[in-house]
This record gives structure tokens, C-alpha cells and sequence, in this order.
């Protein structure tokens, strides 16, 4: 363990730069990947306690017809489709109920991520209520980019897959591709050291 110290004392030293980019993505992978399993749980439970009449509740924009692999579904930027099975029946996976778990997974999942990643991984002590209108802003814009991609993966998936299954699916992909993109707006929105004075509210 001591060997492991020193080998990473003496890289930092040699090579600050690089070891803070290691240390910072380390951290944020491992956070990110914590608030994935979050998700994961409301993506799985929520649609179900929420029920059939919301998830029977269709509500999306823009609402583009579209068909893939011979399923006909309707793209939308926020939103999903009402999924119904063979026999024509509402099932748990789509519409409204689907919508407000992803919603609250996704954003629950940022309550834990913020102070997390804002004083943990990037040691910021930038002015916090600039930093979260950022997050916040940054969070819509991706929730709206992700769900344009996941809208189709869960109206194909959901015909193709178990529900557990296609909700690891949902995950990975809502979780991925923010992930790729948050590191990025955290590394300008979370300065390390003191707050720049553009941040500073007084």
C-alpha cells in the first residue's frame, strides 16, 4: 500500500496536470456510476407504482411519427409513447407514468451528483447558487438531447426486451451519454480554489 502512495505521490509530482485529470475522472466515474444505480432503481419501480392510468397518459413533443425495424412509434425530444402488448392492452413503460420516473430518476440522481462532484472530485469553491443555475441549465439541455435517443431505444426495446432488461438499457444510455458530456460542464462550472469574480454574488 505504501509502494501505491509513493508511486502516485511521485507521478503527481512529475506530472501535476496529468494526475489531476486521473484523480478528477477516477472520482467522477465512480460518482456517476453511484447515481446510476439511483436511477436504475426509480427507472425499475417508479412507472409501476405510478400505475396504468399514467402510464396510459400520452405526453410528448414534438411527437414525429416514425417506424424502426417494423415498429411504429412517435420520436419525441421529451416524451413517450403509450406501450400497449399483443393484445392491445396499456402496459408499465411508457406514456406519462414513464416520463415523470425517468424525470425523477435523472434528477435526483443530480441532487446526489452536485455536491459530490462539486467539492469532492473538483474541490470548487466557486460560488455555489451560479454553480447549480449552470448545472441545472446543463441538465435540461442533455435530459432533452438523451431523450431524443431514448425515446426510440424504449419504444423498440420494449417490444424486444423484458423490462429489466431494456431499463439497463435506458440507464446506461440516459446515464453514458451525460456522463460524457457533465465531465466537460464540470470542469468549467466547478474552478478549483477560490470563486472567480464573474461567479461571486453579491
Amino acid at each position: 500500500m505504501r509502494s501505491i502512495a509513493y508511486l502516485w505521490k511521485d507521478f503527481v509530482e512529475k506530472h501535476p496536470k496529468a494526475s489531476k485529470w486521473l484523480r478528477e475522472g477516477g472520482l467522477f466515474f465512480l460518482f456517476s456510476n453511484l447515481v446510476t444505480v439511483v436511477q436504475y432503481i426509480i427507472y425499475a419501480f417508479l412507472p409501476g407504482v405510478l400505475g396504468l392510468e399514467l402510464a396510459g397518459v400520452a405526453w410528448s413533443w414534438p411527437a414525429v411519427p416514425v417506424s424502426l425495424f417494423g415498429i411504429d412509434f412517435t420520436w419525441n425530444a421529451i416524451g413517450y409513447d403509450v406501450l400497449y402488448d399483443s393484445s392491445g392492452n396499456v402496459i408499465i413503460g411508457g406514456g406519462l407514468g414513464y416520463l415523470i420516473a425517468m424525470l425523477s430518476g435523472s434528477f435526483l440522481a443530480q441532487v446526489i451528483n452536485f455536491p459530490l462532484q462539486r467539492n469532492i472530485t473538483f474541490r470548487s469553491n466557486g460560488n455555489p447558487w451560479y454553480q447549480a443555475m449552470w448545472y441545472f441549465i446543463a441538465w435540461v439541455v442533455i435530459t432533452f438531447v438523451v431523450n431524443s435517443v431514448n425515446c426510440a431505444w424504449v419504444a423498440v426495446a420494449s417490444q424486444l426486451l423484458p423490462g429489466w432488461l431494456y431499463n439497463i438499457g435506458t440507464t446506461f444510455m440516459m446515464g453514458g451519454i451525460s456522463m460524457v458530456v457533465f465531465f466537460f460542464v464540470f470542469k468549467i462550472i466547478f474552478p478549483n480554489g477560490e470563486a472567480k469574480e464573474s461567479e461571486q454574488v453579491k
